[in-house]
C-alpha cells in the first residue's frame, strides 16, 4: 500500500481531493463543458489540494520536532 507510511491527516485530505475532483469532473462534463475547460478547472483545484497537503505535512513535521527530547 502506497499510503501505509503517511500520516492520517494527509491520507484523509488526499481522499477528500479524490472525491471532490472526481465529482467536479463529472459535473462539468455533464453540463457539456469542453473537455479542456474541465481538465483545467480540475487541475486548478488539484493544485490547491497539493498546497494544502504540503501545509499539513509541514505542520506535522514541526509538531514532531517539538515533541522530540533535546
Amino acid at each position: 500500500n502506497r499510503q501505509e507510511h503517511l500520516p492520517r491527516p494527509v491520507i484523509d485530505r488526499a481522499w477528500d481531493a479524490q472525491v471532490r475532483l472526481c465529482r467536479r469532473y463529472r459535473k462539468l462534463q455533464a453540463k457539456g463543458k469542453h473537455v479542456n475547460i474541465t481538465i483545467v478547472a480540475v487541475a486548478r483545484e488539484l493544485a490547491g489540494f497539493i498546497w494544502d497537503i504540503g501545509r499539513i505535512a509541514m505542520s506535522l513535521t514541526r509538531q514532531s520536532q517539538h515533541q522530540k527530547p533535546a
